[in-house]
């Protein structure tokens, strides 16, 4: 019987609804844990993730076992009832709607990694907004601005 073979390399970043900075520092390593878990589940491979106080970046071997929306659908779904079971933040913690997804070559690996593991020192120099509006121009992806996350500069 033929196997399937593949070679998927995909970073996902998606924000907090409102782009609040709601995701404590302390509890950081918790939730990277929890949400590597959460890509393990699904067969994938977790490469690097980068929980910032207001947006997420994952790094991720992906397999073609499951659609991309219903994997990111799934793990924010999770991780939000997570986030909220913990009762990390005063209210109700939510991820915002959307997300982007950006395919790399096995030979982009270790750039991306890099960059999503120093996403702290990369803040410094520039906002989520410029962060994520490289991303799309670098990707070519074309969008209107109303469809954007909820960027507070």
């Amino acid at each position: 019987m033929a196997n399937t073979f593949s070679q998927i390399y995909l970073q996902f970043v998606f924000a907090v609804q409102n782009r609040q900075s709601l995701i404590p520092k302390e509890h950081k390593d918790e939730l990277h844990k929890y949400i590597t878990a959460l890509v393990q589940t699904r067969k994938a491979k977790m490469l690097a993730i980068n929980c910032m106080p207001d947006h997420v970046h994952l790094f991720v071997g992906f397999k073609p076992t499951i659609a991309i929306s219903d994997f990111v659908k799934e793990i924010k779904v999770e991780s939000n009832e997570f986030i909220n079971n913990k009762n990390w933040i005063k209210g109700k913690f939510s991820w915002q709607e959307g997300y982007g997804v950006f395919s790399y070559s096995q030979s982009h690996i270790d750039a991306v990694i890099k960059y999503v593991l120093n996403q702290e020192a990369h803040h410094q120099k520039k906002t989520f907004r410029q962060e994520y509006l490289d991303l799309l121009e670098k990707f070519e992806i074309s969008f209107e601005e109303r469809f954007l996350f909820d960027f507070i500069e």
